[in-house]
């Protein structure tokens, strides 16, 4: 990698930091309006990867389905609305069945399933992040789900310092046919300075759960970010592209960046829901 490519890459992962981290710590609505962009944008680079512009009203469904899903969410944890209304979040998604029936040219019916995945694939994911938010209905903050986004950029981090420089000449490739590039030193030391990062937030006093927890989950969430990264890399291999977007200068799009995440946020709320210490 070139000096322009790495000062590229460099300054665009500062602006998505800071454009991340305020969304977090600015209030409630902020936090609404970056994860629905970011729902937005991973939805669409993964419909235009995997189905183009074949049933484009369905895809728009979709997306409408998971907005109305995370903000129905958001809703409930953030404002008390019934429980009961988030199950509205399912007529968009009755429709997309509905509408599927009237598609004339059905000959790529069987892409449909792309619909479907898209939505437990990113939408579900995402709308879990107001658990991280709402420790309690109407009590907003953003510090946990900023824990384990710095925890997945450590994760990141290690992986690609450690894999560029020891990985790519030293020890074997952690999913060659998937992913040639990615290799076991990357993987550890990706999941070594995930659980620094970790311990690092506990000290100095923003993960505030014991540290035995704290480290379990950064280990969880960085397997977990690892899966992530790599099935995101299958559909890419499966479709011989090498970034899903270009959305951000050096990096690719928005999917390329929240691939880890998609995975690694449930696995940080689940183990606390679990737990039952969130």
């Amino acid at each position: 990698m070139n000096m322009k490519n790495l000062l590229q890459r460099t300054l665009s992962g500062i602006f998505i930091i800071a454009g991340v981290v305020a969304g977090l710590l600015l209030g409630k609505f902020f936090f609404c309006a970056l994860m629905i962009l970011i729902t937005v944008f991973v939805m669409y680079e993964f419909f235009r990867m995997t189905m183009g512009g074949e049933y484009r009203f369905s895809q728009l469904l979709a997306i409408f389905a998971a907005v109305t899903l995370f903000v129905l969410t958001f809703l409930y944890m953030g404002f008390n609305l019934p429980g009961r209304l988030v199950m509205l979040a399912f007529i968009p998604i009755f429709l997309i069945m509905v509408n599927s029936l009237y598609v004339k040219d059905k000959t790529d019916f069987g892409k449909f399933a792309f619909i479907y995945t898209a939505l437990l694939y990113v939408a579900v994911p995402m709308t879990l992040s107001n658990f991280a938010v709402f420790r309690f209905i109407g009590d907003y903050d953003g510090t946990l789900l900023l824990c384990f986004f710095c925890i997945i950029w450590a994760s990141d981090v290690g992986a690609y310092v450690f894999g560029v420089t020891l990985g790519q000449k030293y020890g074997r490739k952690l999913f060659p046919e998937i992913s040639p590039k990615k290799s076991w030193i990357g993987f550890w030391g990706g999941f070594v300075l995930a659980l620094a990062a970790a311990a690092a937030l506990h000290y100095v006093g923003m993960f505030s759960y014991p540290l035995h927890h704290c480290l379990i989950m950064a280990a969880l969430m960085n397997v977990a970010g690892v899966y992530g990264d790599l099935i995101e890399s299958q559909w890419k291999r499966h479709y011989a592209i090498k970034d899903s977007g270009t959305a951000i200068p050096g990096h690719g799009g928005i999917w390329d960046r929240f691939d880890s995440a998609l995975m690694a946020i449930p696995a940080g709320v689940i183990y606390l829901v679990v737990l039952n210490i969130l």
